[in-house]
């Protein structure tokens, strides 16, 4: 898909999390999440699940916006501080790419810019139909 916005207004679970798309350009993708009730688990802090799927989104974004359906094959999380208020960010960075695969760190942030989690994933990049 050429056009990460449209990408990532097809997306209606990422829509449904309350995640915004706040910009893209070829192998990056930030996203946001203002902290809802909704995503606190019982410790009153965002459940793990929540910063995933906004580190997913972020991945997503970056990883199809080379014009190429990108799919992820592996996701690995880092958790290294809760938070419970405010809003989160997600900043996916491609790390390497080849015609059939590539890898991403996605860092997720709170509004002051301190580390939540660090993500990594790879996709396998489908080959391009002429």
């Amino acid at each position: 898909m050429d056009d990460p916005e449209r990408f990532f207004t097809d997306d209606a679970y990422a829509r449904q999390a309350g995640i915004v798309l706040v910009g893209s350009s070829p192998g990056r993708a930030r996203v946001k999440m203002e902290i809802r009730d909704t995503h606190l688990n019982s410790h009153g802090t965002v459940h793990g699940g929540a910063i995933f799927t906004l580190a997913d989104t972020a991945f997503a974004v970056a990883s199809n916006s080379h014009g190429i359906p990108a799919a992820a094959i592996n996701a690995h999380i880092s958790y290294m501080k809760s938070a419970s208020s405010g809003t989160l960010y997600a900043d996916a960075e491609e790390f390497a790419l080849n015609p059939k695969l590539a890898t991403y760190t996605v860092r997720v942030t709170d509004d002051h810019g301190a580390p939540i989690a660090i993500f990594q994933g790879m996709v396998y990049r489908k080959t391009p139909r002429n």
